[in-house]
């Protein structure tokens, strides 16, 4: 088997520019939660943008919402 000859070629790393990483968002003084069913799964959702992770428990879900909007 032939190797492909024709590929383009790749600009050498020293050329790309670099992306700057961007400051997260920063939450709204009031956070806002509520629950969100995703089939059989329940996540805590935030009015920030947050999002937890997703659990078959609803308490769960919320219990992880309480966590998020404490100080």
């Amino acid at each position: 088997m032939e190797p492909y000859i024709d590929a383009p070629l790749v600009p050498p790393l020293v050329s790309v520019p670099l992306q700057h990483p961007q400051l997260p968002p920063q939450p709204p003084a009031g956070h806002t939660t509520s629950t969100a069913e995703r089939g059989s799964f329940c996540l805590a959702v935030c009015s920030c943008g947050w999002k937890g992770p997703a659990r078959r428990s609803r308490d769960l879900a919320r219990k992880d919402a309480s966590r998020h909007t404490a100080p």
